[in-house]
């Protein structure tokens, strides 16, 4: 099939490309804090400072604006 050997050919060609490429010494990271980790804890929670930014009905209840996705 013509698929098959033009797919033999890019893989020769590409095999003789790999053979140009230098062999490198592996490389090392240069900072000592590679993987790093922190606590995990959770934060405290304030509602009353979240809620500084929000529209409230004399109900209670948060007013937003309906996606514009929605029809």
């Amino acid at each position: 099939m013509k698929i098959e050997k033009e797919a033999e050919e890019i893989l020769q060609k590409f095999s003789k490309v790999l053979e140009n490429i230098p062999d490198l010494e592996e490389t090392h990271y240069m900072v000592d804090n590679v993987n790093l980790t922190r606590e995990d804890c959770a934060e405290d929670k304030d509602p009353e400072k979240i809620m500084q930014n929000t529209n409230v009905d004399e109900d209670g209840n948060l007013i937003v604006e309906k996606g514009k996705w929605v029809k």
